[in-house]
């Protein structure tokens, strides 16, 4: 049987409908900004009450970032999210937000990782995520993403992305986008819980099922006379994703199909699908495979307490647990004579004959036990000096993926194969911070004659790999022989000062100074039986200058010019975890150099009576950009870690929003995006030069009506939209809507909020409404139903 490449109808631009609504929301003077005070976050900063801007429909929850930030932000509160978006997953409340994808394949995927402005889903360390400053984001592994789990969706107060290396504060990872989750502190004795739903018919290649996912989550906290506080925040689901990969075999050029030498037993099947691969080549699809079902259940128990000495000083800390458990499936597509399903083996279909390796469709099993915790000591004066100490840790107690060596149905009664552990791994954080903030002028918006705000601190941070790989006599069993140990060790250390000179009236120089020191030790491969490679110490430090001016000159307007200088290390997993493990292959590299970072950016922002509108232009220009490519054509897929030489992306930015448009209680907010990014130099393959870095698409935005209809009644929707992008650094990938290309996207979302009583909340809602097919080599979602209630006292 064959299957033609998937057919859409003919559609006008996707984008031109957030285009539209970004231009006439620029044209309408977009939404108003309100100013407020909150007090700071920390973790790699620790700040302290501040005055900003941004669209807000609680002023009480303003955010926790620096007064004089040089970098763009975008921001979101609690109120907000509720209102206009249908969110099962923290990392949800990302996805609208200007120049910015989370590349999260289904509810409950591990692997949702951030993409931004310059850098794609590909490389996760550019993505800096905090929880009220402590780090969540996770530099563990290839794909291992924020630990999103550490915050429920209701304790969301706010959340805050910051764009580019532009603040001395951040370290190296900040080259691409920073995210700071604020979550709430309990006023006194109060609470809610939720319950949330959904459920998706996903269909692909002639097969469709219902795949359905739930949560439930509960929040407990109070507030003493005292000054003490505590929080409890529980939360569990029950996920099932929909097929996130199939065994495919490419032809060659002219259509053909290589068969495999020897001489095995050839079994006739049916039910071989053929379509194009995103090369171009023809391609056999032979079932879901690599446990391409998964099922998870993850569970968080967070304690979060406090104590408040007065309004000057203040005590808090956190420790939370994290467990998941996952069982995966695959489906075999092909039918012998019989009408049995063929899991392996060497089969024939139309003449063509493929070999199927016996772990093709293998299913694997995973258990993860992760512990964090953290403590803040920072003292809270209006003005004057003040200081904080942040620590942090995070350690995976017990991680285990059991892989069987059989297919599903061998697998069901035991068999060999093999266990990949990670117990023991972790990472830890360290910050002491100082900052001084001068005394305001009795008039506001009078110039006080050169006053300076500073900001200096020390940073540390230490992250361990230990991963060992076993051959099991039974899969399914954690007993068995060790053959491979990868391991190895990160440190680095950091001192930072940054001072905000107002020189002259309207104007703000901000000029900043980051000094590293980082190190590799303890790297290792160990075979068993074979060799053992034990790597070099090796030690790099950087200097990471930044410079912004900034003119308030305009009522209302703000222009900025920023400068910044940004050293992002390599991650132990990129230097150490090279492995070879069920159907893939990782080729690490021990001497990878940091990837420097100097980016410009130009800001211009207005705000009015009812919206504000702001434009951004940037280019980001690194040297030795830290790159890894899996290839999914291959059977098991390899995944190479590299230097490319320079890599430079130009762009512009348009945000706005606008409240009360022309109806009472009805809003937009537009985001459009134009990204250039270019390979310039890449000396291991000159033929790469000129072509378009990966994963960044040229144009994407979104756009969001919201109509409160009463008080009790809010409907609003997202439209989402971005153009193709590329997978392969040749950009040969000319075929991008199929499975293992990366598609253009058009979403519309839709919500329904309703408020029968005080304290509850019932919402309804679709995902993708349209049923858009998506690529980001694993299918997105498709035609998703929402449910969620919510009940707070």
């Amino acid at each position: 049987m064959s299957l033609p490449t998937q057919s859409k109808k003919p559609h006008a631009n996707p984008l031109l409908p957030v285009a539209a609504a970004a231009v006439v929301v620029c044209a309408l003077s977009a939404a108003a900004l309100t100013t407020a005070q909150a007090q700071g976050v920390a973790t790699e900063q620790q700040l302290q009450t501040v005055t900003i801007t941004g669209a807000v429909t609680n002023t009480a929850q303003r955010a926790t970032l620096d007064p004089n930030l040089p970098s763009t932000t975008a921001s979101k509160t609690g109120q907000e999210l509720r209102e206009q978006q249908n969110i099962f997953n923290p990392e949800d409340a990302l996805k609208n937000l200007p120049n910015t994808v989370i590349r999260k394949r289904y509810s409950g995927d591990r692997n949702a990782l951030i993409g931004g402005r310059s850098f794609s889903t590909a490389q996760a360390p550019r993505g800096l995520v905090f929880m009220d400053g402590y780090l969540i984001s996770n530099f563990l592994g290839g794909f291992d993403a924020p630990r999103w789990n550490m915050v429920a969706p209701e304790e969301m107060q706010r959340i805050d992305v910051l764009y580019g290396p532009f603040s001395a504060i951040y370290p190296g990872n900040s080259i691409g986008t920073t995210v700071a989750i604020t979550t709430s502190r309990p006023k006194r004795f109060e609470g809610s819980v939720r319950v949330a739903g959904q459920s998706q018919t996903f269909g692909e290649y002639g097969r469709s099922d219902t795949y359905n996912n739930a949560q439930a989550s509960a929040l407990l906290g109070t507030r003493w006379d005292n000054g003490t506080w505590a929080k409890l925040m529980l939360n569990r689901q029950d996920s099932t994703s929909q097929p996130q990969q199939w065994l495919t075999i490419n032809a060659n050029n002219a259509g053909v199909f290589t068969p495999p030498s020897g001489t095995a037993t050839v079994t006739p099947v049916t039910g071989v699908l053929y379509d194009t691969a995103p090369t171009g080549q023809k391609r056999a699809v032979l079932g879901a495979n690599a446990g391409a079902v998964d099922h998870t259940v993850q569970t968080t128990a967070k304690l979060t307490a406090g104590y408040d000495f007065g309004d000057s000083l203040a005590v808090e800390g956190f420790v939370a647990a994290w467990r998941n458990d996952t069982l995966t499936r695959n489906d075999s597509f092909l039918r012998d004579n019989a009408g049995n399903p063929v899991w392996s083996g060497r089969v024939s279909n139309n003449g063509n004959v493929f070999q199927i390796a016996a772990n093709a469709f293998a299913p694997f099993t995973r258990n993860e036990r992760h512990l964090q915790g953290g403590v803040t000591v920072k003292t809270r004066y209006k003005t004057g000096w003040n200081a904080s100490l942040v620590a942090s840790q995070y350690r995976i107690q017990g991680d285990i993926q059991r892989t069987a060596s059989n297919p599903d149905p061998v697998a069901a009664n035991g068999g060999t194969g093999i266990a990949v552990a990670r117990d023991g791994t972790g990472f830890k954080t360290f910050e002491v911070q100082g900052s001084y903030t001068p005394t305001p002028t009795a008039t506001p918006g009078d110039w006080a004659g050169g006053q300076h705000a500073f900001t200096f601190g020390l940073h540390a941070n230490e992250y361990s790999l230990k991963q060992a790989t076993s051959s099991l006599p039974d899969w399914r069993s954690s007993a068995g022989t060790t053959t491979q140990f990868v391991g190895g060790d990160t440190r680095l250390l950091a001192a930072y000062v940054q001072d905000a000179w107002m020189f002259a009236p309207d104007w703000r120089l901000t000029s900043g100074l980051r000094l590293e020191r980082w190190r590799s030790y303890n790297g290792t491969q160990r075979f068993t039986p074979g060799p053992v490679q034990d790597y070099a110490d090796k030690t790099i430090t950087a200097t990471s200058p930044k410079l912004s001016l900034s003119w308030d000159g305009l009522q209302d307007t703000t222009l900025r010019v920023s400068f910044g200088k940004g050293t992002r290390f390599a991650t132990v997993s990129e230097l150490f975890q090279g492995t070879q493990s069920g159907n893939s292959i990782v080729v690490n590299d021990p001497n990878l150099r940091p990837e420097v970072s100097t980016a410009l950016e130009l800001f211009a922002e207005r705000r009015f009576t009812s919206g504000a509108v702001r434009v951004s232009v940037f280019q980001d220009d690194v040297r030795d950009t830290i790159f890894r490519q899996t290839n999914l054509a291959v059977f098991p897929n390899i995944t190479n870690t590299q230097n490319i030489d320079r890599v430079r992306t130009r762009g512009i930015e348009l945000a706005a929003d606008w409240q009360d448009l022309g109806v009472k209680g009805l809003s937009i907010d537009g985001n459009i995006a134009f990204n250039r990014p270019v390979i310039v130099r890449n000396d291991n393959n000159p033929g790469t030069v000129g072509k378009v870095w990966l994963r960044i698409p040229a144009v994407r935005g979104a756009a969001t009506v919201t109509y409160k209809a009463t008080p009790a009644w809010t409907v609003s929707g997202t439209y989402r939209a971005s153009g193709r992008q590329y997978n392969e650094l040749t950009n040969s990938d000319i075929n991008p809507n199929v499975y293992g290309g990366l598609s253009s996207l058009r979403q519309l979302d839709l919500r329904v909020l309703w408020k029968p009583l005080t304290g509850t909340e019932v919402a309804f809602g679709i995902d993708n409404a349209t049923d858009y097919r998506a690529y980001q080599s694993h299918p997105f979602p498709g035609r998703t139903l929402f449910g969620e209630v919510r009940y707070a006292f």
